[in-house]
């Protein structure tokens, strides 16, 4: 039975949350503020945080920033701020998703599934381990990347967005391929999730990040293009020559 841990001020909508999602089949644990949140992620090990940003004693963001020091728990912010600046900032400080209030309990479920399918969707242990696009260097069992040797920290959603696009690297990815690959099946128009982890991932990647080549409103290629030709090749044609893999027995 997958646990879900809702972390908000708001106590009707904490046992709305919490009949609902008990009825669905979840087990769910509640905290009314920020510091009870940290407590509970930390001692309940939650498969699904849902956070709200406007708690009585620590902002929800430092919440969040705070349970990404020891945990990589899908987040799920809920807040009645609908800026792409405060999404931004969520996402930028390690939330994985973005509803904001007022939402529909199947919009919600529909969420948290999506999160629980990425969390335990099966390892390439059996499959590629390693790959390499120029001085990018990923790790995929041990999920580490690194740039000319040196380690780059990124968060789980930022690898498993970088590992994606360098298995097809060169070639064009498009917003809605990468979306319901890396997010799930239900994300596949939110191309905003994907402006904000590119732009973060071009920072976190240095030199490596002019790697990362934007075809606008369309979609991403890693690397350079298999051929020379106006447009990058579309995903899932002959892997191109950009990048090298290693896979498991060799």
């Amino acid at each position: 039975m997958p646990r879900v841990l809702v972390v908000d001020d708001d106590r009707a909508l904490l046992r709305a949350l919490f009949v609902g999602l008990t009825a669905k089949g979840y087990d769910v644990v509640t905290a009314s503020d920020g510091s009870g949140g940290i407590t509970r992620t930390a001692v309940d090990e939650p498969d699904v945080v849902l956070l709200d940003l406007g708690l009585p004693d620590i902002d929800g963001l430092d919440v969040c920033t705070r349970i990404r020091q020891w945990t990589d728990v899908p987040v799920i912010v809920l807040s009645a701020a609908g800026s792409d600046q405060r999404k931004v900032s969520a996402l930028d400080g390690g939330a994985d998703d973005y509803v904001t209030k007022p939402f529909s309990m199947a919009e919600l479920e529909a969420r948290i599934r999506a999160a629980l399918r990425h969390r335990n969707r099966p390892g390439v242990r059996d499959e590629v381990l390693e790959l390499q696009v120029e001085e990018l260097h990923l790790d995929l069992f041990h999920h580490e990347a690194r740039v000319g040797g040196e380690r780059v920290e990124l968060t789980s959603r930022e690898f498993d967005l970088l590992a994606f696009l360098a298995r097809h690297a060169g070639r064009l990815c498009t917003h809605k391929m990468i979306l319901e690959e890396v997010w799930g099946s239900g994300y596949g128009t939110e191309s905003q999730y994907l402006r904000v982890y590119v732009y973060r991932l071009r920072r976190k990647l240095r030199s490596a990040g002019r790697l990362l080549r934007t075809s606008a409103g369309v979609g991403y290629t890693l690397g350079a293009p298999e051929r020379a030709d106006p447009e990058a090749r579309p995903a899932g044609s002959a892997q191109g020559s950009g990048s090298a893999v290693k896979r498991a027995g060799e």
